[in-house]
């Protein structure tokens, strides 16, 4: 399936194990350095895991099943991937746009709002908090994460929106090192779809900002 000319979407419908998703964006980052092969967004399901970003501090984690721990070199901090989380990932080059961190994960976490507005749900950005949040009575509740890679130009790792996990994954860290901060989906949201409806919106969507 293509996005349109240039990005080609990939669509996994079991879930991936975590290690074979790294080594998959490796390779196909250097085939993209190479003009072998072109844009892609990844859309796929991870088996349960738990992943540190560059910025990651280890007192800001408790998992018991430590063979469940990855560190990678995405930025940000702590998450947590697995059933009835989506994530996309996201390997566009940016050389051939703009050349501006800040601006692409600004468009990421607009990409994910105006998603999420799809299906009446407000949400927002926070300045210093990557991700997109709920706020309800001046409490934040987080339903997207962004970890993001940049290797010459070419984006790699990506998004993870909370379709309908388990939120008691997200016990065992503290997520994105937000400490007093909680974890939402958009089902604790009150909104019933499945990842078919869900990836529409947000191919449909991707165009407007990349």
């Amino acid at each position: 399936m293509k996005l349109n000319e240039k990005i080609k979407i990939k669509l996994s419908k079991e879930p991936v194990h975590f290690d074979y998703a790294i080594d998959f964006m490796k390779n196909h980052l250097t085939f993209m350095k190479n003009n072998q092969k072109g844009e892609l967004l990844w859309f796929l399901e991870h088996e349960s895991i738990y992943t540190a970003g560059t910025s990651a501090k280890n007192e800001d984690q408790n998992i018991k099943n430590k063979n469940l721990i990855r560190y990678t070199n995405r930025g940000g901090q702590w998450t947590w991937h697995g059933n009835g989380q989506r994530v996309v990932y996201i390997m566009l080059d940016l050389s051939k746009r703009e050349k501006d961190i800040k601006k692409f994960i600004n468009r990421l976490e607009n990409w994910i709002i105006v998603t999420l507005d799809n299906f009446n749900i407000s949400s927002v950005t926070r300045e210093n908090y990557p991700g997109v949040w709920i706020e309800k009575k001046k409490d934040f509740f987080k339903i997207a994460s962004i970890g993001i890679r940049i290797s010459n130009w070419i984006t790699w790792h990506g998004v993870s929106i909370n379709l309908n996990p388990k939120l008691d994954n997200f016990d065992q860290i503290i997520p994105c090192g937000v400490k007093n901060s909680h974890v939402t989906s958009m089902k604790d949201q009150g909104v019933k779809i499945d990842f078919k409806t869900l990836d529409k919106s947000l191919i449909d969507n991707f165009k407007n900002f990349f």
